[in-house]
């Protein structure tokens, strides 16, 4: 169970944008100039993070989109227990004594928590950025109902959860029917999923704030026979830093409660997730014939794996499937 304090949740509306008409909860959204200090990313600048990403990206001998959607799209990665146990008796006392104090989970209110999500993860994220010397540019999440316009082009819900990169957008669109889906067609519930699923958006948005993204672009134009292994790659090292802001959450507790963000099963919950979409487990699931060659997200396997690796080390340095031969 995600839990987080209704504060944090509020500071964290700003980025999301409920675009879905009479059930819109506010207007507002948008692109912001800024994390907590205020400004931008310095693309072109110097700073440990950019630099260790691109080397790692730079360093590839000609192979591997865009790569910035979810892949709609189980063999499980062992899981090592890295997240302190909580006792069940000392849960329930915690959680019936906080309530007074705003604390909620995402089983209570799904556009909260997702403003609670959007405001923790870019806040993980920009405290990484300024340990390296830069700023860190927020995103938003749009959320939308059956089509939406974007600087991409029009999007319907079938896509699924996607990032979109052009310029004046750089924002993170989601229709919330993905979830049911990814619960009921895919075997992946919970709400750390639904975490997992926005912090990989996120790392979509860390690529393209550095610089990552365009120079998969330019490869994938270099190189066209190589275009879905260069997307594959890409859409692995997301999934790496979903795990790192994972591993970030699992070492912190509430703002205002004290009490853990995520438990052990909550991991558990990501991998199934990052399982569900794996090219080949969507491919079995429409009774289609397994081509890796055709692949754009990565198997089941890659997918738990790259996550897993973020999580265990919490390094994005770590994540880097442009510098391996075989991710």
């Amino acid at each position: 169970m995600v839990r987080y304090d209704r504060e944090t949740a509020q500071r964290g509306a700003k980025y999301v944008d409920d675009r879905r008409g009479s059930r819109r909860r506010r207007t507002g959204g948008g692109r912001r100039s800024g994390g907590r200090r205020g400004g931008g990313v310095a693309v072109g600048g110097g700073g440990a993070l950019l630099l260790a990403l691109l080397a790692a990206f730079c360093g590839v001998p000609a192979l591997t989109g865009d790569g910035s959607g979810f892949g709609l799209d189980t063999q499980q990665t062992p899981f090592d227990g890295s997240v302190a146990a909580v006792d069940p008796a000392e849960q329930e006392a915690d959680l019936g004594a906080e309530q007074a104090t705003g604390l909620a989970s995402c089983d209570d209110d799904v556009v909260e928590c997702l403003e609670f999500l959007m405001f923790d993860i870019q806040d993980t994220w920009d405290r990484y950025f300024e340990e390296a010397g830069q700023l860190y540019e927020p995103t938003t999440l749009v959320i939308f109902e059956d089509v939406v316009n974007t600087g991409c082009g029009q999007a319907s819900s079938a896509v699924g959860p996607f990032y979109c990169p052009a310029p004046g957008d750089n924002q993170v669109y989601i229709d919330l029917g993905f979830y049911d889906e990814l619960a009921r067609r895919f075997g992946a519930p919970g709400d750390f999923a639904q975490a997992y699923v926005i912090a990989h958006e996120i790392g979509h948005h860390i690529q393209s704030i550095t610089g990552i993204s365009e120079a998969v672009r330019q490869a994938q134009a270099q190189d066209p026979g190589n275009r879905n292994e260069y997307s594959v790659r890409q859409e692995l090292q997301a999934d790496c830093l979903a795990g790192v802001w994972g591993f970030s959450a699992s070492q912190r507790l509430t703002r205002v409660s004290g009490v853990p963000i995520i438990e052990a099963g909550d991991i558990r919950e990501g991998l199934a997730a990052a399982a569900s979409v794996g090219d080949d487990r969507i491919a079995e699931s429409v009774g289609a014939r397994v081509e890796p060659h055709k692949f754009t997200h990565g198997t089941s396997e890659q997918r738990q794996r790259w996550f897993t690796l973020g999580f265990e080390t919490g390094d994005p340095e770590q994540c880097d499937p442009f510098a391996v031969d075989n991710p």
